[in-house]
């Protein structure tokens, strides 16, 4: 860095010196340091060719499950093993295989999209001539020349454009998600070089901040060399043109890179989002956590066995078996911990790692079924529900709390202007309604009485602020980047553009009260007035709007000379300032529209004198040079000039609720989840919209914690009272215990607003008896139907989002929202998810889902996420259960085989379990199954209830299927080994062996688990049909070839014919087809009882479900009766 001494200016560090087309400054005036910048290379990939093996491999084995496997396979290697390397080696290759070329195909595509920026061709300033040059070859210092619909190549400082007044207009909507023209300014000495050589002639230096990842924030100035004296000049946000914005409307402009590459405030927001994990997941680690203990428990019991076993010399060493004379003279705990090891590799499919892979698959093919859904398609945006990110498919099943915006989320950001009100006296427009005059509406219409003729004076004048403080450009074509615009103008047609759609309506309504605001020329704002006079007036300051003043000013002079300042807001930052105006009539009217849920705005002026002028000037040309601390000097010198203002009057827009929104609420209700409303409008518009939604209903009591009841008394006794009067309806229990629709208790509301919830949030001081507030808003919070949180800063939503996650429930968590304000609080939540709405896609980009109306939420998680839940849990489950029938066999077969590590199965049979013979059943159930049809979910949404809280994940459903493994697997094994028993022969008289038992078992276990599944399945499709039985073909097919042809590359022959050897026994087919009826008989039996006796909600519409088929073709019964049942 480097400290720098400018015009007055104290030192100050941490900036950049930046020499315009790398010119040396006049010798004299500033020491000449080249500091060293990075290209404009954007590097978004993760890997490069060389380190993708190293560094992928290392990713992957931080996985506990892949790490294990790795050591297993390691241990087979190593040790003499009863087992082959390859049973472990195979399956782990497949996972890591697998998963590398999925990973290094994304890195692929993030690879060429980097390259497809990298080289583009931009235009460069050299000597006089535009060059053409590729973008990653761009330095700081060039001086670019843009032309109109191209992307900045990186962060610049506009010099010139080809308007007159050197102002450029540019969307930022792949940054910000605002799809709306801003305005950008050159800088004033050099606004005036239009020309590559006169561009070239600049002789400058700016100076600025070190590059930092806020977007709306910029601090630098230039200094302008005329006469080898430097001219110094401000330069902010204002001037600074983004990478990743477009130019519009403007042809060309000259511009000068400061910074490139991966210091552009593009790429410093590249920010990785945190990593989310579903309760599934979290479910899945904890079960296997489970299965370890239990593998080490075997392997621990067969080590000690072994010993007791051998403790007899004759069995240690039997007369077949000396041992070497290395190996009895190891240490007897090596030979046990050698021992330990080789139990554990012979146990270890206890653990499926082919499982991660399968749920990976299942996610990520599932996610499809969200982005193919036809009724998730908006065909007047064009657009689908996107996913983001498919590792919380499941969570949108498990909803607990839902926080969502207002504004464009509710709403349909589509604003309409309502009325106005001039000193009392009310303005309605003529009411235009989707294009369509509205009929029996006159020009205009005036409510109350006429004003007098000294309130016509106010009145032009109110009408005249409307049409001058704003940022509106006008547009003389027909669309604007594809959308129509329709406001007529004689015969051609003109389209108003903003960054706020508040902004436009009431420019609108403004014209069709008769003031016509027409253009921004050469500084001058243009007016038609009712007389079809055009007025100018001179725009010398734009105090512009934030989120903290909420509320914006304009500083112009009139055409005789009179200065203005006339300033727009919201009404809690306009009545403080006003010292005079019908200060009482314009609130009466303010809240009686707040309530009807109308935006609302104040409109207030104050004359300057031209000595007030030239204090506010100087006032803000010192704010404006500041470089430390810029932002915080001009909120300051905004506070000095807007005050002592005159009320005009306010204005109502109004914005529509979205299409079923309503409905959609209900539901979410319905399913047992609590909507919560965060949004920065004010109280009563936002209760008002809550009414309309049914987010409150005509019953609701509402509860009140804002700061103008905690002006009236404390916040700790206001919080008191709040709970004495939730808990006393519910006697203490909250209301998770009550349905959320329930009649015999009273239905609460809670509307908190932002000053009062920062109060709650505040940690408690020691010293006070506050104690802490959290816990009390909880509570009150968890007995509450419905909350409402108005006036929340962005991060305040976060906040809310956080406190209710940390909550000693822990409930899982959803926040929806459209706009930049809202990613905050969708990064928070456990499932975030954007609408495609008209505050951009900043939101979209951020989330994990995206949908293009609030409505769509309703089929997303009542079906989607219903759907997705019961499909994972099931296939979890499933998983455990088919390794539990696998391994336990195995186990018990030690104690037949004087716990010698023999293996029960062949090395293929080990190896292809998970991989192929049963994996594809269980992947597909996990993709369609459907065990309600979608329109009862989607009208019944209590059904959601059933699903709620992880409840088909919980520690006695993991018991019973693993009792329920164990218990096939010992029937297997016994019911195999009793045949055996009764020395069955073949029909030659040769004896079974010992490949043939554990042949037999695999064939029951590859059946009945196969059986299991297809027992589960309610949902068939031709598809389920070739898989299942596809599956069992394959298994024998795949058996017979194994074991009916010599392979060469096998150093061993124990499985030849050993599976026809077994089919020709009839013994042995009567046997499989028993011990599959005794594996499977317990499960159905629970079922049947079960369902009889305690039925869920579910499975009693899948009895009335099957009934209704039935009805409708007899023919079914018997198979009905049968699916019901089970």
């Amino acid at each position: 860095t480097v400290c720098h001494i400018c015009t007055g200016e104290e030192n100050w560090v941490d900036s950049r010196t930046i020499y315009i087309g790398h010119k040396e400054p006049p010798s004299g005036t500033e020491a000449f340091i080249q500091q060293r910048f990075p290209d404009n290379r954007i590097v978004s990939s993760k890997y490069t060719f060389w380190n993708f093996v190293p560094k992928n491999m290392f990713e992957q084995f931080r996985r506990v499950a892949n790490f294990y496997f790795l050591i297993i396979f390691l241990v087979q290697l190593i040790i003499d093993t009863p087992t082959s390397p390859i049973t472990s080696g195979l399956p782990l290759f497949f996972v890591i295989t697998v998963t590398a070329i999925k990973q290094g195909y994304e890195d692929w595509l993030r690879h060429k999209a980097d390259n497809s920026v990298n080289q583009c061709p931009i235009h460069v300033v050299q000597h006089g001539k535009v060059v053409r040059k590729q973008s990653r070859k761009l330095r700081v210092g060039d001086v670019v020349f843009m032309k109109e619909n191209e992307t900045f190549p990186c962060d610049l400082i506009l010099l010139s454009s080809s308007r007159d007044d050197g102002t450029c207009f540019v969307t930022t909507a792949s940054l910000d998600g605002e799809s709306s023209h801003k305005t950008y300014y050159a800088v004033q000495d050099t606004k005036a070089y239009n020309t590559e050589k006169e561009v070239d002639s600049i002789h400058a230096t700016i100076e600025c901040e070190q590059p930092q990842p806020d977007l709306y924030k910029f601090v630098g100035r230039i200094n302008v060399y005329m006469d080898n004296e430097p001219v110094a000049r401000p330069l902010g946000s204002e001037n600074l043109l983004l990478r990743g914005a477009t130019l519009k409307n403007t042809e060309y402009i000259y511009a000068v890179a400061i910074y490139t590459g991966m210091e552009t405030k593009m790429a410093l927001n590249y920010q990785s989002k945190t990593q989310k994990r579903s309760a599934v997941e979290k479910s899945m680690n904890a079960y296997l956590v489970v299965y370890l203990c239990i593998l080490i428990s075997k392997a621990l019991i067969n080590t000690v066995l072994k010993y007791a076993w051998q403790a007899d010399p004759n069995r240690d060493e039997p007369w077949y078996n000396d041992r070497t004379e290395p190996e009895r003279q190891r240490h007897i705990v090596v030979r046990a911990f050698t021992d330990f090891l080789a139990f554990m590799v012979l146990f270890n499919y206890i653990i499926p790692v082919s499982m991660y892979v399968t749920v990976e698959m299942q996610k990520f093919l599932g996610s499809y079924f969200i982005m193919w859904d036809d009724e998730m398609f908006d065909e007047e945006m064009g657009e689908r529900a996107v996913v983001n990110t498919s590792d919380l498919n499941e969570e949108l099943g498990q909803v607990e709390y839902v926080f969502t915006d207002k504004t464009g989320t509710l709403t349909e950001n589509n604003m309409e202007f309502i009325e106005c009100c001039v000193d009392g006296h009310v303005y309605v427009p003529d009411v235009i309604c989707n294009g369509q005059v509205m009929p029996g509406a006159t020009t205009m219409d005036m409510i109350d009485t006429s004003p007098g003729p000294g309130a016509r004076e106010h009145e032009e004048l109110f009408f005249r602020a409307l049409c001058l403080c704003h940022t509106v450009q006008v547009k003389e074509e027909e669309t604007v980047d594809g959308i129509k615009h329709g406001i007529h103008q004689g015969k051609s047609t003109s389209f108003y553009i903003s960054s706020s759609p508040d902004e436009v309506a009431l420019v609108e309504g403004m014209k069709r009260l008769g003031f016509t605001y027409l253009r921004l020329k050469d500084s001058h704002m243009e007016i038609l007035n009712r007389e079809d006079e055009i007025e100018r007036f001179q725009l010398l300051e734009v105090l512009t709007f934030d989120s903290v003043r909420r509320r914006m000013s304009v500083i112009v002079r009139s055409s005789t000379g009179e200065l203005y300042l006339f300033c727009k807001g919201a009404d809690s930052a306009i009545f403080p300032r006003v010292v005079s105006g019908k200060v009482e009539q314009i609130k009466a009217r303010v809240e009686h529209n707040a309530v009807e849920g109308l935006r609302t705005l104040c409109v207030a002026y104050r004359p300057l004198s031209p000595e007030q002028y030239q204090e506010v000037c100087h006032l803000l040309n010192g704010a404006k040079l500041a470089l430390q601390d810029r932002d915080k000097r001009l909120a300051e010198a905004y506070d000095i000039i807007e005050k002592d203002l005159i009320l005009l009057g306010a204005t109502a827009v109004e914005d529509r609720l979205q299409e079923k929104a309503a409905d959609t609420i209900e539901s979410l209700h319905k399913a047992g989840m609590k909507v919560w409303v965060l949004t920065g409008d004010k109280m009563e518009t936002a209760a008002a919209t809550c009414y309309a939604s049914k987010l409150f209903r005509r019953n609701t009591q509402i509860l009140e914690l804002t700061t103008k009841r905690t002006e009236e008394q404390s916040l700790h006794d206001v919080l008191f009272d709040l709970s004495r009067t939730v808990l006393r309806q519910h006697g203490g229990m909250t209301r998770d215990s009550f349905s959320g629709l329930s009649g015999d208790c009273t239905d609460y509301g809670l509307i908190i607003d932002g000053a009062t919830l920062s109060a709650v949030m505040r940690p408690a001081q020691e010293d006070s008896n506050s104690g802490n507030y959290k816990e009390i808003f909880l509570e009150i919070c968890r007995n509450c139907s419905a909350v409402l949180c108005c006036r929340m800063a962005p991060l305040q939503k976060a906040q809310i989002v956080k406190l209710i996650k940390a909550s000693k429930e822990h409930p899982i968590t959803l926040a929806i929202g459209d706009g930049a304000n809202d990613v905050s609080m969708i990064l928070e939540a456990h499932v975030g998810i954007g609408i495609m709405g008209k505050e951009g896609r900043q939101a979209v980009r951020n989330s994990d889902y995206a949908i293009p109306k609030f409505k769509h939420l309703k089929k997303m998680l009542l079906v989607h996420g219903h759907y997705y839940y019961i499909r994972i849990s099931e296939l979890v489950q499933y998983f455990f259960y088919k390794n539990v029938c696998f391994i336990f066999p195995q186990f018990l077969y030690q104690f037949f085989c004087g716990f010698s590590q023999q293996p029960l199965y062949d090395t293929a049979y080990l190896t292809l379990y998970n991989i192929s013979f049963t994996s594809l059943p269980i992947l597909l159930y996990s993709l369609i199954e459907q065990h309600i049809h979608m329109d009862i979910l989607r009208r019944d949404p209590s059904l959601y209830r059933d699903i709620a809280k992880n409840s088909l994940l919980r520690w006695p459903i993991f018991i019973y299927w693993t009792v329920l493994g164990v218990y096939d697997a010992i029937v297997m094994f016994f019911g195999v080994y009793f045949l055996f028993d009764n020395t069955t022969f073949t029909s030659n008289g040769q004896m079974f062996g010992n490949w043939t038992f554990g042949t037999l078992v695999f064939t029951v276990l590859v059946f009945t688990v196969t059986f299991k599944l297809a027992l589960d399945t309610h949902y068939w499709t031709w598809i389920n049909h070739f898989v299942i039985w596809g599956s069992l073909i394959f298994f024998v097919v795949f058996s017979l070839l194994w074991g009916g042809i010599i392979w060469p590359f096998l150093n061993y022959q124990r499985m030849y014919y050993v599976f026809m050897q077994m089919l020709s026994s009839g013994p042995a087919w009567l046997s499989i087809i028993l011990l599959i009826t005794a594996s499977l008989l317990p499960d159905v039996l629970k079922k049947v009882i079960c369902r009889t006796l305690w039925p869920t909600t579910t499975e009693r519409i899948q009895v009335g479900a099957c009934s209704l088929s039935v009805v409708s073709n007899p023919a079914l019964l018997e198979v009905t009766l049968l699916s019901s049942c089970l």
